[in-house]
């Protein structure tokens, strides 16, 4: 179990301190982030975004715990100790060091009893009691400092590992949709020699039962690689030229390559790469590579099987009344006629048929669904419809 090592000396103060003190928590911890952004550099940043809520909220966390915790034996300390254990981890994935931490933790005893010390004398506080709450103060600070440091040193110890290692905790950061500190990317790409891009692609890999190991040595060490995951994958600066060496030697591997995205919708570009894979069938050429830029429409219309198949049965329930080879006939002729708009004979060169027989099935479209053809968003959700239709049959879905 997590404990608090002061957790004794906190319930011996007398519990009327908390009381008096209780309604200067705020203004307490804004006084001590005042002087910890004034006199630490590392700190001295616009309270703003992620670092503004984490920073601000550690503070108030802080004063109002140890407040609380005067007098009170029954506290639960357990969450207060891996909140700041994870505020150290923090620390570390930030770039900041271990001076900027302890400086901070000084600057705060030293406030919070420049502080307390007045309020405590005005209340009446006896030399004794002064004496207690300055032992209470400087040795919560310092469990503090020593929780803080500990989850510091854990990060630290698990990012010295190789820098194969740093890359892979690195494109897992990248790939999560889970909120970031502003510094933790920076300090990560700096331990695992990556300097961050403004932009790059996703590349989901899959791999056919039997397949060889994937050709890893023929990358470049600009990608970021992990091939342990359930859902392979690298990233790539520049998917087209880092991928070429592998032309010809992909060893039963097919990859689907996201757009190039700026690094904030790396998550999102993972998540299309990987429905590329699942929805689209391999392409015919002898690289097995799918690239998405040139498949959205195709993700988008097959990314979702359920409204496929609500848009399918609104838009064409009029030919659901016809065996299937005339359906399927007046279907391609349907999806001829909306793509082009065209007269009997254009479409019939496309369709590779005769232009009256295309005039007898425009007539027969007609009749099943009549002024439809004439409201633009009707034709609209039949376009969608049979191309969604086409899709599937090619990916034998």
């Amino acid at each position: 179990m997590v404990r608090n090592r002061n957790a004794e000396l906190l319930a011996s103060g007398p519990r009327w301190l908390s009381l008096e003190l209780r309604p200067h928590a705020g203004r307490i911890a804004a006084a001590i982030m005042h002087e910890v952004q004034r006199s630490v550099p590392a700190y001295s940043r616009p309270l703003t975004g992620t670092f503004g809520k984490v920073f601000s909220e550690g503070f108030e966390e802080a004063v109002r715990h140890v407040i609380d915790s005067i007098g009170n034996p029954g506290i639960v300390h357990n969450e207060w100790v891996e909140m700041f254990r994870t505020r150290g981890r923090l620390e570390y994935l930030e770039g900041r060091s271990l001076d900027s931490l302890q400086a901070a933790a000084r600057i705060g005893a030293r406030v919070a009893w420049q502080y307390v010390a007045p309020v405590l004398r005005r209340a009446g506080a006896s030399p004794q009691v002064l004496a207690h709450s300055a032992e209470i103060i400087f040795a919560y600070v310092e469990e503090l400092s020593a929780t803080a440091l500990e989850g510091y040193s854990e990060t630290q110890a698990l990012a010295g590992g190789t820098i194969e290692r740093r890359r892979k905790q690195l494109l897992e950061l990248l790939l999560s949709d889970a909120p970031t500190a502003p510094g933790a990317l920076d300090g990560m790409s700096r331990g695992a020699g990556w300097p961050l891009p403004e932009q790059a692609a996703v590349v989901a890999l899959e791999g056919s039962g039997g397949t060889a190991d994937f050709p890893v040595e023929l990358l470049d060490d600009d990608v970021l690689v992990d091939l342990e995951s359930s859902t392979p994958c690298l990233l790539t600066t520049r998917p087209r030229g880092q991928l070429l060496p592998l032309s010809g030697r992909w060893n039963g591997w097919r990859a689907a390559v996201s757009p190039t995205v700026p690094l904030a919708d790396i998550p999102a570009a993972h998540r299309l790469a990987r429905r590329a894979l699942c929805l689209l069938p391999p392409p015919e050429s002898d690289a097995p590579i799918l690239w998405c830029a040139d498949h959205l429409a195709e993700v988008w219309l097959l990314g979702e099987e359920f409204l496929a198949t609500e848009l399918r049965r609104r838009a064409l329930h009029p030919l659901d009344s016809l065996g299937d080879r005339q359906r399927e006939r007046l279907g391609q002729t349907l999806l001829a006629w909306l793509e082009t708009r065209g007269g009997a004979p254009e479409i019939a060169r496309r369709l590779r048929v005769h232009p009256q027989t295309v005039r007898a099935r425009l007539h027969q479209l007609r009749e099943l669904f009549g002024g439809r053809l004439d409201d633009p968003d009707e034709r609209f959700g039949m376009l969608l419809a049979l191309r969604t239709e086409l899709l599937a049959a090619a990916g034998g879905t």
